[in-house]
């Protein structure tokens, strides 16, 4: 843990950050310098930090303050955990370090907020995108929010990828160094860009989801090209592969069939019935994923695969090792069973978090086969959230299919550690400050683990 944290700390200093960002950088925790970033009152406030790998814990940390004059302080009435964040809690994402607050998917209402800040007032009530944005860059201009051009100076992100993606909140100094919204409140900059109002009609256990999963999940079937009457393969049964599934059949799709190992394919059967589902762990001698879905789909195999898992689990000892060695950052199984088991000329969509380099990819499938393989990115929010706002408040969309638990701000670090080990029947989390309003009709009552 120890040389971890080390090392981030190297990678800070030697490699640092480029000029192009217009927000400042690296406040992942008001206390990492109070008389910049600290409220002025003094007041406290509870938030999930990192200590190291696979340890996080609620402590109590200063209250953020306004920093810039387009910045927001929320008070968070509603966050949650997303599958990405495990990441995180593994420190496979690089550049975390001991006590930066987590937490990327928030919503809340405005508490105090810079004088540049328009169209916003005390009060309102508002859901914030995981991506931090400046509204006026060219891939702002074509809400392609995610890839901000202004918001994220990491040097080593631009090194590795050959370009910086957007700022995003609670996911490491790697994406800019952001505090997260796992806490009581939270700073969001540009934040008259980067919060959405909500309706009286759409409650937070609603509206919180539009940060991440929601638009997340629609950016996956519709960037990947999911077109009327296709068959459509999901890997993953988590939150995101549950909403691929009820997106793909909006945009048209004729079949979804979803790939896991665990209690999660019955819960989204349960909620989305006319899903097929594979157990990949319980298939025959012989079998494969692969000779599954061709078995199922006319020997050609599915139009549309779509990727909802991530790239950190292996599943075979080589690439287990290999991971374990540092010889690769991701398993390439995945997505080399998904370019096995489409059909010539079929579309593949990654969704699932990728951080770095991979072995053993079927390149020559990918290519004799004219696979198409799309890497989804982190999704454009601002391009999806009005139009699935107005889709949840005409019933379109209810986000509360997936959501399978409410749990207290005290609690979250118990949150991780169940959600990791798919304990509990835990689909997606709805996470109460006290901020919060009493739960909303349909959402689940609380539960509670600590006696």
């Amino acid at each position: 843990m120890a040389l971890s944290q080390a090392a981030s700390v190297v990678e800070q200093k030697v490699l640092g950050h480029n000029t192009n960002a217009t927000t400042a950088q690296d406040i992942t925790n008001p206390a990492r310098d109070r008389a910049k970033y600290a409220d002025p009152s003094g007041e406290k406030m509870k938030a999930l930090v990192w200590l190291g790998k696979n340890t996080v814990e609620v402590q109590e940390v200063p209250k953020p303050r306004v920093v810039e004059d387009r910045d927001v302080i929320l008070k968070v009435t509603g966050s949650t955990v997303c599958g990405s964040d495990l990441h995180l809690l593994h420190g496979t994402v690089v550049q975390l370090e001991k006590g930066d607050i987590l937490g990327h998917e928030f919503c809340g209402v405005v508490d105090s907020f810079g004088s540049g800040v328009k169209g916003l007032e005390k009060g309102q009530r508002v859901v914030a995108s995981f991506q931090i944005a400046c509204g006026d860059c060219y891939y702002c201009k074509k809400k392609q929010s995610s890839q901000c051009e202004k918001t994220n100076s990491n040097a080593m992100q631009n090194g590795m990828y050959g370009g910086n993606t957007a700022g995003m909140f609670g996911y490491s100094h790697f994406t800019g160094g952001f505090a997260g919204g796992q806490a009581e409140y939270v700073r969001v900059p540009y934040g008259d860009v980067n919060l959405l109002k909500l309706p009286d009609s759409v409650p937070d256990e609603k509206g919180l989801y539009l940060s991440d999963v929601i638009a997340t999940s629609w950016n996956c079937v519709v960037d990947t090209g999911v077109e009327k009457g296709d068959v459509v393969a999901i890997w993953g049964a988590g939150p995101i592969g549950q909403m691929c599934a009820d997106f793909a059949f909006l945009n048209g799709a004729s079949r979804v069939i979803i790939i896991d190992a665990n209690w999660r394919l019955d819960f989204v059967k349960s909620k989305i019935p006319k899903v097929e589902t594979i157990d990949y762990s319980s298939l025959p001698k012989g079998e494969s994923v692969t000779s599954t879905l061709k078995a199922m789909c006319d020997g050609r195999g599915p139009d549309v695969a779509l990727e909802c898992v991530a790239g950190e689990y292996a599943k075979g000892w080589a690439h287990y090792f290999e991971l374990m060695l540092g010889m690769e950052t991701d398993t390439s199984e995945i997505v080399n069973e998904m370019i096995g088991s489409v059909r010539n000329f079929g579309r593949c969509g990654i969704t699932g978090v990728y951080v770095g380099y991979t072995n053993h990819f079927n390149i020559g499938g990918l290519m004799e086969r004219g696979i198409r393989l799309i890497g989804n990115g982190q999704a454009p929010v601002h391009m999806y959230w009005e139009k699935l706002l107005k889709m949840i408040e005409s019933g379109e969309i209810d986000p509360l299919k997936m959501v399978s638990h409410r749990v207290d701000m005290d609690e979250v670090a118990d949150v991780y550690y169940k959600f990791e080990k798919k304990e509990d029947g835990m689909q997606k989390v709805f996470v109460q400050t006290k901020f919060s309003q009493p739960p909303a009709p349909g959402s689940p009552s609380l539960t509670t683990y600590k006696k």
